[in-house]
């Protein structure tokens, strides 16, 4: 799923040759799950159609503040679609539309929009390449983006005069990158990278049966996806889950048993600067995995030897060096102080406290209640919730401690 994704986009289109891009910029776009509204300039509609660009978009083309034919219609509210919008998006951008929006000139639909718009506003030149190189247009340029406005470069190649250099607009999809790299740049937790470990743990008793627990992974996926929209590279290493990941971004690791869990979680460990271990790995494994699958042969007995799997979160912590290594506890008596004493044992950053005692907060559920135990062992604990607003509030903690 794309950072885009829901989001109101403003595409305003100005009369240049690059317009023949438009449709296809309407279309990546809508690709990535935006909502997309087109304003155009009347030249614009002389290089595109609007019949053309509404059903991309699947909205109305606007140019012009009212219907020419009938002065008594709703106007067209510039004020109202600069609210609408989460983003505005000029591309292309003429020489003559970057002098009215430097200037404020406002004598088309397009630039009242954007001096109303409260929004980042993206904007993409595209000229010829003496038009560009133009000392007035680089004023102009540098003008917008002293006003906070933020510049789509332009590529150097073939122009439609026949030179050859800089003033094409970049094509759609770079475009689309660019503004979702932006967009994704301003997220709290830009470039972070983040490992997260979710689901419970097989550990084999034979090629057919297994030891486990009831661990859906709702939590630790609920946690992946949270710290994506933030704008964190993440890692997510899985046991057997059947939930599915919404964002492609996120790295996908599944394993079955806690051994698997293990490599994976210490080949990443080093280069991430935030772990959250909220997977439930099995305490005990069978001493000896049986080849096959055992018979019953009608025995009315079978003795399983059991012995501890490796505490991967007591091994993280024993290795750790500036990364921020958060534990989960699901406890049933003596919570606070267990959850302490696993804070401290295994010199954790924080602990996330569960109870099997609270309805609605066990494996497989919906919904979690927690408590947040930080080093300093400060409490915070929370309502019941769902795990999508548990793992938001579990972030917003981790974003305040990490500024501090």
């Amino acid at each position: 799923m794309s950072i885009l994704n829901g989001k109101n986009i403003l595409l305003g289109i100005s009369g240049g040759i690059a317009a023949y891009k438009s449709a296809t910029l309407v279309r990546s776009f809508v690709k990535c799950g935006a909502n997309i509204q087109v304003l155009m300039t009347p030249s614009a509609k002389d290089f595109v159609t609007p019949l053309t660009l509404s059903t991309l978009s699947k909205n109305p083309v606007f140019s012009d503040f009212f219907d020419k034919e009938n002065r008594n219609e709703v106007w067209n509210n510039h004020v109202d679609l600069a609210l609408w919008a989460d983003y505005l998006v000029i591309a292309p951008a003429t020489s003559n539309t970057l002098s009215k929006m430097a200037s404020a000139r406002s004598d088309n639909l397009l630039i009242a929009t954007y001096l109303s718009a409260k929004c980042p506003v993206f904007f993409a030149p595209a000229m010829d390449l003496d038009m560009f190189k133009n000392k007035s247009t680089q004023k102009n340029i540098k003008k917008l983006v002293n006003f906070g406005n933020i510049l789509i470069p332009v590529d150097s190649g073939f122009l439609a005069s026949g030179l050859d250099g800089p003033g094409r607009m970049k094509e759609p999809d770079d475009i689309v990158k660019f503004v979702s790299h932006h967009v994704m740049s301003q997220k709290s937790l830009f470039k972070k990278k983040i490992l997260i470990t979710a689901g419970p743990t097989y550990e084999k008793i034979d090629d057919v049966r297994f030891i486990g627990n009831f661990s859906s992974g709702k939590m630790g996926f609920a946690l992946a996806e949270t710290a994506h929209d933030l704008g964190a590279d993440v890692f997510l290493v899985t046991g057997p889950s059947s939930l599915e990941i919404k964002h492609k971004n996120i790295k996908r690791i599944n394993v079955l048993g806690s051994d698997e869990m293990n490599r994976e979680v210490s080949k990443l460990f080093k280069n991430c600067d935030i772990v959250i271990m909220s997977a439930a790995v099995s305490d005990f494994k069978p001493a000896k995995k049986t080849l096959g699958k055992i018979k019953k042969n009608n025995t009315k007995s079978i003795n399983l030897e059991l012995k501890p799997t490796i505490d991967i979160l007591e091994k993280l912590g024993s290795v750790k060096k500036n990364q921020m290594l958060i534990g989960f506890a699901l406890e049933n008596e003596n919570e606070i102080e267990n959850a302490k004493k696993k804070l401290k044992t295994k010199n954790l950053d924080a602990i996330i406290l569960n109870s099997l005692n609270e309805s609605g907060a066990g494996f497989n559920c919906e919904t979690n209640k927690i408590t947040y135990i930080d080093k300093n062992y400060n409490l915070k604990s929370f309502k019941l919730k769902t795990k999508k607003e548990v793992a938001q509030d579990i972030f917003q903690i981790i974003i305040k401690e990490i500024n501090e």
